[in-house]
């Protein structure tokens, strides 16, 4: 007795799926840009008319399925993307997500790199007095601050800045818009750099 499953609403056994779907579909999830088929062909050992009618019968597999994603051509190659139908909720989703409070941590080290930019996460955490390693990446990856270079010497460690984002979200044109920290710092002194922000040249 067979022991593939059977399709009561269809009064038949379904077709098994092409292994190959399987493959084209991790490979665009993963991708940043559209993919033509002469990417894609190589990677499931097929020539690029086989890839095209697999990707189009992908694209009919999501519709059909109500699916919340949708594979289109665009630019020249094929791309997932969420459904035109599905917008209000990513946004929602998105604008929240931007939105959401930044811990201590986040704004002493956003605060330490606005003002001493180019800096190190040496650096960082040298007046943080604590590794600030996890803290730099969490607001890389927010977009607030980027790696800008690298520094001049042993190991030629990464140096970081702050972003547009961070300007926009600041409501600043330039970091030379930041307030001087002499009149927060009182009577203190810091090496006679703290009072100005930073050249964002």
């Amino acid at each position: 007795m067979s022991a593939e499953p059977f399709d009561r609403a269809a009064g038949r056994s379904p077709s098994p799926r092409d292994p190959r779907l399987r493959a084209l579909e991790a490979v665009l999830f993963v991708a940043d840009e559209p993919l033509g088929s002469a990417v894609l062909a190589p990677l499931i050992e097929a020539d690029r008319r086989a890839v095209d009618g697999l990707l189009e019968s992908l694209a009919e597999e999501y519709d059909r399925a109500g699916s919340g994603l949708t594979l289109r051509r665009v630019a020249g190659g094929w791309r997932l993307a969420t459904h035109p139908e599905a917008a209000p909720a990513v946004e929602r989703f998105v604008l929240s997500s931007r939105h959401i409070r930044l811990t201590k941590a986040a704004l002493e080290t956003m605060a330490i790199v606005a003002y001493k930019q180019p800096v190190t996460r040496h650096q960082v955490s040298a007046i943080r007095g604590v590794d600030s390693e996890g803290v730099l990446k969490a607001l890389v990856d927010r977009g607030l601050l980027a790696e800008v270079g690298r520094e001049e010497g042993p190991g030629r460690p990464v140096l970081y800045g702050t972003t547009p984002e961070f300007l926009e979200r600041l409501g600043l044109d330039s970091v030379s818009e930041l307030p001087p920290l002499a009149p927060l710092l009182g009577d203190g002194d810091d090496g006679g750099d703290a009072g100005s922000p930073p050249n964002d040249a």
